[in-house]
Formats: C-alpha cells, sequence, structure tokens
C-alpha cells in the first residue's frame, strides 16, 4: 500500500496517512447529520438521505484517494445543500427528484469541461474577486438559514427581520452549541464541529427537546431516493439558471480547494499549476453525479481536508482512510436521526463564519475589485438565492470596469454569465 500510493516519496508514513484520514474525517463527519436534516424539508426522506450522504461521501472521496492520490475528502457542499432544499425545492417549488435531476446534468457538464480542459479556461477568466465573494456569499446565506434555525432571528413585517425569543431553550442551547464549536476550534480540535453538534443535542434530552433513538443499527433504506433524480423534468423545465448555479458554484468552489489543499501539503507545482488535476477534477464530477443517483445534493470536495494535511496527509491513503470511515458511518443512522435541528443549525453559523474569511482577501485598494465582490456576498442572503448573488455580482464587475475604462479586465466567462443573468433578470 505505502508503495502504490508513494508514500514514502512524499515524505509520509502509512501510520501518518491513516491518523490524517481519521482527522479529516472528525473535522467533516458533521455532514451526514446536517445534510439529511436539510434535505428532509424538501419531502425526501431522512434516513435515506443520511444514507445517500454516507455512500456519496465514502465512494467519491475513495475515488480522489485511488485515481488522483490526493488527501482530499468530498461529501456534500454545504451552501449547495442549503441552496437546493431552501431556494430550488422550497422558493421555487421545484419538486425534489426534478432539482436532482439538475444535480445530475450540473455534474455532468462538470465532467464534460473536466475532461476537455474548458474548466481552465473558466476559472482563469473568472476574476479572483468574484471567486472570493461567491465563497463569503454562500456562508452568509448559510449564517441567515442557520440564525433562523437557532431562532436568534425571526421574519417581522416592518424590519424583515428580528431578534427571536432568546430566552428559548432551544435558542439558548444552540448559542451555546456554537460557543463551545468556536473554542473547540480555536485550540486545534478537529472534531469541534461534531461535539458541538453531540453535545447540544445531549443537553436537549432533560428538557425533551432531543429524543434519542440509539446509537448503532444497520442502514437505513436508500430506496426512497435512489435513481429518483428526473433528468425529463429538470430538461424540460427550463431551469438552465438552477444547472448553471450548480455547476459554477461547484467548479468555483472545487478550485478554490485543490488550490489551497495542495500548496497546504507542498503538492503545487512552482509555477503555480496543479498536478493530476484532471483525475481530481473527474472524481470531483463523478462525486456530483453519483450523489444524484444515490439522493444527495452536489458532492464536491471539502476544504475540511486540510485538517488532515495539517496531520500529515500527503497522499491518497489519506483519503481511503476518510472513505472508508464515512462507509462506516452508515451504521450510525439512530444517533443522526436523533440530533434536533436546533443542534444542527449552529454548525451552519459557525462554517458561515469559517467562510465568510475569503473577504478578507479581497483587493480592498481597488474599487472595481471589492465592489462586486461585496455585492455578490450580500446579494446571497438578502435575496436569499445564491444563482441571484452571482447573477448581480457578475453584472456590476462588467459594468464597472467598462465604465472605469477597464474593459480588458473582463474575461470572456464574466461576460457570458452577465449577459446571461441580466437576460434572466428581464425574463423573469
Amino acid at each position: 500500500m505505502a508503495f502504490s500510493f508513494g508514500v514514502r516519496e512524499a515524505g509520509s508514513t502509512v501510520r501518518t496517512e491513516i491518523l490524517a484520514g481519521v482527522t479529516t474525517w472528525l473535522a467533516m463527519v458533521y455532514i451526514v447529520v446536517v445534510n439529511p436534516g436539510i434535505l428532509a424539508t424538501t419531502g425526501m426522506d431522512h434516513g435515506a438521505v443520511f444514507v445517500a450522504t454516507c455512500l456519496g461521501a465514502g465512494i467519491a472521496t475513495i475515488a480522489m484517494g485511488l485515481f488522483a492520490n490526493y488527501p482530499l475528502a468530498l461529501a456534500p457542499g454545504m451552501g449547495l445543500n442549503a441552496y437546493f432544499a431552501f431556494v430550488v425545492v422550497a422558493g421555487m417549488k421545484v419538486p425534489w427528484q426534478v432539482a436532482l435531476g439538475a444535480v445530475f446534468i450540473s455534474g455532468t457538464l462538470f465532467l464534460i469541461v473536466s475532461l476537455l480542459h474548458v474548466r481552465e479556461w473558466l476559472i482563469n477568466t473568472i476574476p479572483l474577486s468574484l471567486k472570493l465573494g461567491i465563497g463569503a456569499g454562500i456562508g452568509l446565506f448559510l449564517a441567515i438559514i442557520g440564525l433562523k434555525g437557532m431562532g436568534i432571528i425571526v421574519g417581522d413585517p416592518a424590519t424583515l427581520v428580528t431578534l427571536g425569543h432568546i430566552d428559548n431553550a432551544a435558542t439558548l442551547l444552540s448559542c451555546a452549541g456554537f460557543v463551545v464549536m468556536a473554542a473547540l476550534a480555536s485550540r486545534g480540535i478537529s472534531a469541534a464541529v461534531l461535539i458541538g453538534i453531540l453535545g447540544t443535542a445531549a443537553a436537549g434530552i432533560p428538557f425533551g427537546l432531543t429524543k434519542f433513538t440509539g446509537i448503532v443499527s444497520l442502514p437505513p433504506a436508500l430506496t426512497p431516493t435512489l435513481f429518483q433524480m428526473d433528468i425529463r423534468g429538470a430538461l424540460g423545465l427550463g431551469i438552465a439558471s438552477i444547472v448553471l448555479t450548480f455547476f459554477l458554484v461547484d467548479i468555483l468552489d472545487n478550485a478554490g480547494t485543490l488550490i489551497a489543499t495542495t500548496h497546504r501539503a507542498g503538492l503545487m507545482r512552482p509555477d503555480g499549476t496543479v498536478p493530476r488535476l484532471r483525475q481530481a477534477l473527474t472524481a470531483d464530477s463523478g462525486g456530483a453525479i453519483l450523489g444524484s443517483v444515490l439522493g444527495t445534493s452536489t458532492v464536491t470536495s471539502y476544504i475540511e481536508s486540510a485538517a488532515g494535511i495539517q496531520a500529515g496527509g500527503r497522499t491518497g491513503l489519506t483519503a481511503l482512510t476518510t472513505g472508508v470511515l464515512f462507509l462506516l458511518t452508515l451504521f450510525f443512522a439512530p444517533l443522526a436521526i436523533s440530533v434536533p435541528g436546533f443542534a444542527t443549525a449552529p454548525a451552519l453559523v459557525f462554517v458561515a463564519c469559517l467562510m465568510a474569511r475569503a473577504l478578507r482577501d479581497v483587493n480592498w485598494d481597488d474599487m472595481t475589485d471589492y465592489l462586486p465582490a461585496v455585492v455578490t456576498a450580500i446579494a446571497m442572503p438578502l435575496t436569499y438565492s445564491i444563482a441571484t448573488g452571482i447573477g448581480l455580482g457578475f453584472i456590476v464587475y462588467a459594468a464597472v470596469k467598462t465604465l472605469a475604462g477597464r474593459p480588458r479586465e473582463v474575461g470572456g466567462a464574466v461576460w457570458l454569465i452577465a449577459v446571461a443573468s441580466a437576460a434572466r433578470f428581464v425574463m423573469f
């Protein structure tokens, strides 16, 4: 195994790689609790989504390790699952089966552009400021969903939102869970989010807020979501903007994760390129397709992989270990189902805070850079739509750069998305 993954050549050991894989799993296993809770709001079967989450994460992560030999783990993406549930299904009234069809189509497009090298053109022509704005905006989108789930904010006809009932027991426990996550994470504990979720859920038992149903059992049935994606419905419904959003966010998120993690692991070439890029992108796009087939939102690379890299992971053996642990997690369905929404909501806010850090790298000395980034970030939560935030950001970027006399800085992909977004706003 050490020879096949090139562990020694990477300056690592089998023991270090396995421990790094465990570290990555601890850092991101919270998704098997959070994702079913989010997607269940669409009417999808909670148990089936739990199984789809574990299988999608496990298989895609193992594929990343075997084919790309990278210490990267994959799972249903935070932000994309919220967009799937709260915008596409709840907001646009699109059946979840059709939404899964859109995920399948976007994953297929991702696979095609990865094999044809179109992906490099897309990534290189989209400016860094917009990439950072999209990342931060998705974080803020998660924050408003999480704060609502915690009970900290509620709707108000006069001010749109206002302070909720913070004396509520569930809200107080959610706040305590968030503080625990932050405190543990600041101490470098990889399982900070998971510990915070389980601790909050356990604290709700004496108040009758958490109903404990057990820890270990055979996995629930996958049949309620397996092969339920409606591809024909997605093609016929005219939801090109939904497919584009899934596709664009996935490709940008994956690119950002690859760049950040390979740089941290010392795997990036001196010229800034990433080795075995096609294999990595194929594994990622394949994960998105697999997830839609199993019954979950877009599966993508996780920045939490950095936890395993920090622990010494340098090869695909780390990913293989993480993937196997996700498959073993299938047998902890009762524990996942027992966790109530008020325990997972603070995890959304915590992840949101981490994602919002992207704005720190925006060029704040150039107004034509930071204005579109800020518009993108604040438009997502305030319009309750990731697609709208992306569209407005790209339109503002193209317009401001052009009117400032710098149209050459606007890449082809930016013009394409800006024009398509403007047409969508005018038509709908």
